[in-house]
């Protein structure tokens, strides 16, 4: 495996969520693996569970681990190419990335969506630098439109706390005071396609995400009715992908609490975390016998170490 971006690149998805279920009950059971290895792990934004988990996971697995903030440690970066470089970056991507695939022998990299360009920022042209240039396998950690750690980290924690074969599981939209990006939204449809779910996405209209992650997926405007019988209810906040990076609304009547929960299922409450408190979920639910955001954290470091397992067996 030479990258991680999808959950096409891990193949056979129950396959993968045994494989994690080994490494979870096994942490320190492969670290032949890592041995005498390296893995750079590059931020552009900030981070707590990536960083932590990630770095965990690599330990685990017997790896060296160097962590870099490109913002605090580094040469400001240019990307563009063809420009004159008499500003504020004194260093390229097209030579930056190369020099760190000779320091390392996996790489992660973070980088947000900067909500400029709807094009740019879909393209993944950051990334992809870092896959073409690097000679080395590449690690999506988030990316401008995905997070596939994250992802498979949730499917895990569905795939442990699900009570039915196939539990109905909902995505809904939530009000956040800022823009926030649709990765975590994007990579959470696209594995939970690949998973033996029944999927509902509820939100405002306005909110409708990227249509190649959507196709197929229902879509539920009464938050309500997409509450009733649900057995997981993922609760995220995202901007416009029509309107691109604008935030349509704050209406508060779509936060989690008490009484939406009480349409559900006994439903088992997520999110990504960090969350805002009472804004995107109530105290009530938050800290509620049902809430799992704190065993849904713990599986970054297993998402993680199962995929970094996958690619050091390939090395």
């Amino acid at each position: 495996m030479r990258r991680f971006l999808t959950p096409g690149d891990l193949g056979d998805i129950s396959k993968a969520l045994q494989e994690a279920a080994e490494v979870k009950k096994n942490p320190l059971s492969f670290q032949h693996l890592g041995k005498n290895r390296t893995a750079a792990l590059i931020f552009f934004n900030s981070s707590l569970r990536t960083r932590l988990s990630t770095q965990k996971a690599a330990l685990n697995l017997g790896m060296n681990v160097i962590v870099l903030d490109i913002n605090k440690e580094s040469w400001k970066l240019e990307t563009e190419y063809g420009v004159v470089m008499d500003g504020d970056k004194p260093e390229h991507i097209r030579e930056a990335v190369p020099v760190i695939g000779q320091y390392c022998d996996i790489i992660g990299v973070r980088s947000f969506a900067k909500f400029e360009n709807k094009e740019e920022d879909y393209s993944e042209r950051l990334l992809n630098q870092f896959i073409e240039y690097s000679g080395r396998p590449v690690i999506s950690m988030e990316s401008a439109t995905r997070h596939p750690l994250q992802a498979f980290a949730d499917l895990i924690t569905i795939e442990e706390h699900k009570k039915v074969k196939r539990p109905k599981v909902v995505l809904t939209w939530a009000p956040h005071p800022r823009a926030l990006p649709q990765a975590v939204p994007n990579s959470f449809v696209e594995w939970m396609k690949m998973a033996d779910v029944d999927l509902t996405v509820t939100h405002p209209k306005g909110y409708e995400l990227a249509p190649e992650f959507m196709e197929g997926v229902q879509i539920e405007y009464d938050q309500d009715k997409a509450f009733e019988g649900a057995d997981f209810i993922y609760a995220k906040s995202w901007a416009s992908f029509s309107d691109y990076g604008k935030v349509l609304s704050t209406d508060r009547n779509w936060t989690v609490d008490e009484r939406k929960m009480a349409l559900t299922n006994n439903a088992k409450f997520m999110h990504c975390l960090p969350v805002r408190r009472n804004m995107i979920v109530s105290d009530g639910v938050l800290d509620g016998p049902d809430s799992i955001v704190v065993q849904e954290a713990a599986n970054r470091v297993v998402s993680a170490q199962t995929v970094i397992k996958r690619i050091l067996e390939t090395l």
